[in-house]
């Protein structure tokens, strides 16, 4: 058996796309203001594609930049600015945030109505408890990949998630739970993990270690939406070069699962679709419009 390789890469183009004939509707553009702190190279790659994506779907776009040595009082000051601002519509903090600053008391001053990250605490509480709401974008993308491999409906899927993390584990686990499936959360103290992971019709591995879930852990024929996004050395392709994996070997799985997304080009580009998405609804439940459903 060889996987069919979902590609994360069509899917958001695809996304992206219903988003822009969204925005093209729409008496306004929506807009998304993103606050960058500091100078860490990934995250300005990550803030160049949200900024790039964002216009090129019909929306307004706000780079704010502060610097490495900002105070935490700055970062709110301006999150308080952005809050106010009835034009902006969707404010996301690229993490990480330089240390010395608090990660956590930044994200609680983001008003949940511009939470286009799905990360404050009335945003996870509106998700744990099934209501209406913006949410994390890396598990909803996770979400629409399974769908479009094995179709709309989830019901009845076993999915085993590894990993608890407020980003992506546990959120993950419960947008799969709306989805109907049942759901096991697994994670490092987690006993016989590979015979946990057997059971699973969805395998979505999010722990950051690379290429841990071997093809041996896979029932034939599941599917595997791989979160982990992992640099490893790369000697085949010459001296200090490395080469970024998930967190399962995607060789070995492959050869057992019915379909994998592969990494790079899985679940990293769905990430900012799913911000896109966030920042439309964001935008149209503000002005008590109704608010577009994209998957």
């Amino acid at each position: 058996m060889t996987a069919s390789r979902i590609s994360g890469k069509d899917i958001a183009t695809d996304v992206r796309a219903k988003v822009a004939a969204e925005v093209a509707g729409l008496p306004f553009k929506p807009c998304l203001a993103v606050i960058l702190v500091g100078e860490d190279p990934a995250s300005q790659v990550y803030v160049r594609n949200k900024v790039k994506q964002t216009e090129e779907a019909g929306m307004v776009s706000r780079h704010h930049r502060l610097p490495a040595t900002a105070t935490q009082e700055e970062v709110e000051t301006l999150i308080a600015g952005l809050n106010a601002d009835e034009d902006v519509d969707g404010i996301l903090l690229q993490l990480p945030l330089p240390d010395g600053l608090d990660p956590d008391a930044a994200i609680e001053r983001i008003d949940p109505a511009k939470d286009v990250d799905g990360l404050t605490e009335v945003s996870a509480g509106r998700l744990s408890l099934g209501k209406p709401g913006l949410r994390s974008c890396t598990p909803s993308g996770c979400v629409i990949l399974a769908k479009r491999a094995l179709g709309d409906d989830l019901s009845g899927k076993h999915v085993v998630v590894i990993g608890r993390s407020i980003l992506v584990g546990k959120p993950a686990a419960l947008l799969f739970l709306a989805e109907n499936c049942t759901v096991t959360i697994a994670h490092s103290r987690t006993k016989d993990l590979p015979a946990v992971c057997r059971e699973a019709d969805i395998l979505v591995p999010a722990v950051g270690r690379p290429q841990m879930v071997k093809g041996d852990w896979i029932k034939p024929g599941a599917t595997v939406i791989d979160v982990g996004i992992n640099r490893i050395d790369a000697p085949e392709k010459g001296e200090g070069k490395t080469r970024l994996v998930g967190d399962a070997d995607f060789d070995s799985c492959a050869e057992v699962a019915g379909h994998i997304t592969p990494v790079p080009g899985g679940v990293g580009p769905m990430t900012i679709a799913c911000l896109l998405v966030n920042t439309l609804q964001a935008a149209c439940a503000r002005r008590g419009l109704p608010v577009p459903v994209i998957g």
